[in-house]
C-alpha cells in the first residue's frame, strides 16, 4: 500500500506499534496511513505508528469492514471460517494476516468452542495482547462459536520460516 496523508475527522484512540500503549489521536489533524488490511488502520502520528481499530473506521474517512459468514447447515462450527476469519487478522507493522505470518501454530475445535494457540514475532511485543483480543472477537463471530480460548506460547520461537511462501514472496524475503 503507497503511504497517503489523510485527515482526521474526530478525536479517535489508537495503540501505539508495538508497545501497544493507548493513545488519543484527536480530531482535525493529519496521519499518513501506511497499513489498512483486515478493517484495522496502522497509521503515523507525530512520529509514531498505531493501530486504529475497525470501529474508528469512519474517523479516517472509510466504511467498517463487516465480516458476513453463512451458518453451516449441520450446525457445528466450521473449521473452514474459523481459518477464514484468522485470516482477517493482520500484524500492525507486517502486511501479512497472522495465519500466513505463521503465528497460528493449532486451532482445535470441540463443540462449540475454538482454542488457538498462537505466538507473536518477538516475545516482548506490545502487541500481543491486542492480536490476542483479535482473535478472540472475530472467532466468535464464527456460527456456533460459544467459547474462544487463545494460548499465547513462544516455544517453539517465531522465525520466518514459519511464514507461508505467498507471505514471504509479498515481503521479498523468498
Amino acid at each position: 500500500m503507497e503511504r497517503k496523508l489523510i485527515p482526521v475527522a474526530r478525536e479517535v484512540e489508537a495503540r501505539l506499534v508495538p508497545t501497544g500503549d493507548r493513545i488519543t489521536i484527536p480530531g482535525g489533524v493529519f496521519v499518513t496511513l501506511t497499513q489498512s488490511l483486515g478493517g484495522t488502520f496502522t497509521v503515523v502520528f507525530n512520529g509514531n505508528m498505531a493501530r486504529i481499530e475497525a470501529e474508528n473506521a469512519d474517523a479516517l474517512g472509510f466504511e467498517p469492514e463487516v465480516l458476513t459468514l453463512d451458518a453451516p447447515e449441520d450446525g457445528k462450527v466450521s473449521s473452514d471460517q474459523v481459518w477464514q476469519v484468522l485470516r482477517t487478522i493482520h500484524d500492525p507493522e507486517i502486511p501479512v494476516n497472522i495465519v500466513d505470518l505463521g503465528l497460528v501454530y493449532n486451532v482445535d475445535i470441540s463443540n462449540q468452542a475454538v482454542a488457538v494457540t498462537m505466538t507473536l514475532t518477538a516475545p516482548g511485543c506490545g502487541m500481543g495482547p491486542v492480536l490476542v483480543r483479535d482473535v478472540e472477537q472475530r472467532v466468535l463471530k464464527v456460527p456456533y462459536v460459544e467459547n474462544v480460548a487463545v494460548e499465547l506460547v513462544f516455544d517453539p520461537p517465531w522465525s520466518r520460516d514459519l511464514m507461508s511462501e505467498e507471505a514471504q514472496l509479498e515481503l521479498g524475503l523468498f
